[in-house]
């Protein structure tokens, strides 16, 4: 009965064995407990490699889901909902063209896709830049808009939204549970869009299950060690990691040969 239990965990990992991905999972969930952002970023070039990008997209956003809702009770009192709700319907509106694109786009072309936005978002973070534009309703809507179609397509839509979030004057606090609702308000939509058009199999789900463990215990010690006073430092390890993930999927090919 065991063996009937663990074998389709066995089956989803057998080509790429299991404590690779968990510990990826791990580090991305301290990122995501003590930053609020960057677990996914850190996750889908890595499991791209390892999984497919059809696989590593619903693979994160099962994970995402179910840290979010560990961190939601929390995060949601500081949120800005005025703000963040109309985001989430605009993000969901232009998932179903996200969805296309991964299900019609070259798998390798994803790949590297992920980990140029990865790495540009590094960049433009470390480098100071800010939003300066208006912040407006209309505006806030087509950043949600871009990032819900780049989530569908590589499971990474926090750059724009998190560049625009970012760039205001709210305190840490507020920050990070704007973050973490966005991401809650628009992960149940584009997983239901995922399985209902099929994209999305049992096997992400049982990976999803075995790496779940690992991101849960890994948000739980970020939360821990939260501090605003710190919010500088947490964001600066936190694009470091970001930066090798995102270097190594563009550098894929060379480090290959």
């Amino acid at each position: 009965m065991f063996d009937t239990l663990i074998r389709p965990f066995a089956v989803v990992f057998a080509d790429t064995g299991f404590w690779l991905p968990a510990l990826v999972t791990l580090v991305a969930g301290l990122m995501r407990g003590f930053a609020g952002f960057g677990s996914a970023m850190l996750m889908a070039p890595i499991f791209a490699l390892l999984f497919g990008s059809l696989e590593m997209v619903a693979t994160v956003m099962l994970i995402e889901f179910a840290v979010g809702v560990q961190l939601f009770p929390a995060g949601r009192r500081d949120a800005d909902w005025s703000l963040i709700g109309p985001m989430s319907v605009a993000a969901c509106l232009a998932m179903p063209v996200g969805v296309w694109l991964l299900a019609s786009v070259d798998k390798g072309l994803i790949v590297k896709t992920v980990s140029g936005i990865i790495v540009l978002f590094v960049v433009v973070t470390a480098s100071g830049w800010s939003y300066a534009g208006p912040r407006s309703r209309a505006v806030g809507c087509g950043v949600a808009a871009i990032s819900g179609m780049m989530m569908a397509t590589t499971s990474v839509g926090g750059p724009p939204v998190l560049m625009y979030l970012l760039s205001g004057k709210d305190p840490p606090a507020r920050h990070r549970g704007n973050i973490i609702a966005y991401y809650m308000a628009t992960q149940v939509p584009l997983l239901a869009i995922m399985y209902w058009t099929g994209i999305a199999g049992m096997g992400a789900v049982w990976r999803a299950l075995a790496l779940l463990p690992f991101m849960i215990l890994g948000a739980w010690i970020g939360r821990l060690l939260f501090d605003p006073a710190r919010e500088r430092l947490y964001r600066n390890v936190a694009l470091a990691v970001l930066f090798c993930a995102g270097a190594g999927g563009l550098l894929r090919d060379a480090l290959i040969r």
